[in-house]
């Protein structure tokens, strides 16, 4: 479990994360007086599946993957978490227990807020509910367009996809990502992966040693994509616009 660096100044703490930016200042300063900052470090997990959920989480950097268990070994990514977004999104439901592993992709900061305080919050705070309904909605599209892109789609198509996603968050041309993290992230085989990374490396559109991922060019990264980023980005940009 991640040992996590928290102080008590959350309410002064600037506010990258979509969701309480989309808040009116009072509204927000109101969120912010029941969260503490906490830093999120690489490999870090979360929540289990079937845990109670404890405590959301509206990340202002780096990445949130949302995993699901697959036969009992891999696990299977079915969603990620931004500055866009919130981890334990049950809880927006009414339910709290997590129905996958929140495992940290991408070193960043986060605000975090207490399960119960989080339901008495959207109790009474309806531009809170409001924007996380939105972007329920939001993370719902990410979830079926990638259930459907694992099904039908190319793999180095896909992997382009995922790094584009993976970049739109973490804001910076370069990541951390072994090929084994990846071929988890995509439910596939290693030399699957390899093949793959390789495929993008000999068109120059990555770098990609010692598990560090370089993105060399952006558009051409988005020409090499299947269609499915289009899709999930154009929702995306509608929501936060």
């Amino acid at each position: 479990m991640q040992k996590r660096n928290s102080t008590s100044t959350a309410k002064q703490t600037a506010v990258a994360n979509s969701v309480l930016r989309a808040l009116s200042h009072e509204e927000r300063q109101r969120v912010l007086a029941r969260c503490e900052q906490v830093t999120l470090t690489y490999g870090d997990i979360l929540v289990e599946p079937g845990d109670r959920v404890k405590h959301v989480y509206f990340p202002n950097q780096g990445l949130i993957s949302l995993l699901t268990p697959l036969d009992g070994h891999a696990s299977v990514e079915v969603g990620m978490v931004g500055s866009e977004g919130m981890a334990g999104v049950s809880l927006v439901l009414g339910i709290s227990v997590s129905p996958v592993r929140a495992l940290v992709q991408g070193s960043g900061t986060a605000l975090r807020m207490k399960a119960a305080t989080f339901r008495n919050e959207i109790k009474s705070n309806p531009a809170l509910l409001i924007e996380l309904n939105h972007y329920l909605y939001m993370f719902m599209a990410q979830v079926a367009q990638t259930a459907a892109c694992n099904r039908h789609h190319q793999l180095d198509s896909r992997l382009a996809r995922w790094l584009l996603m993976t970049h739109d968050r973490m804001q910076s041309n370069t990541f951390l990502l072994t090929q084994e993290f990846l071929a988890h992230m995509l439910g596939v085989r290693r030399v699957g992966v390899t093949k793959a990374a390789t495929m993008l490396q000999n068109k120059k559109l990555i770098s990609y040693r010692r598990g560090l991922i370089n993105i060399l060019d952006r558009k051409g990264l988005e020409r090499a994509s299947c269609r499915c980023y289009g899709a999930v980005n154009a929702i995306r940009a509608h929501m936060l616009n």
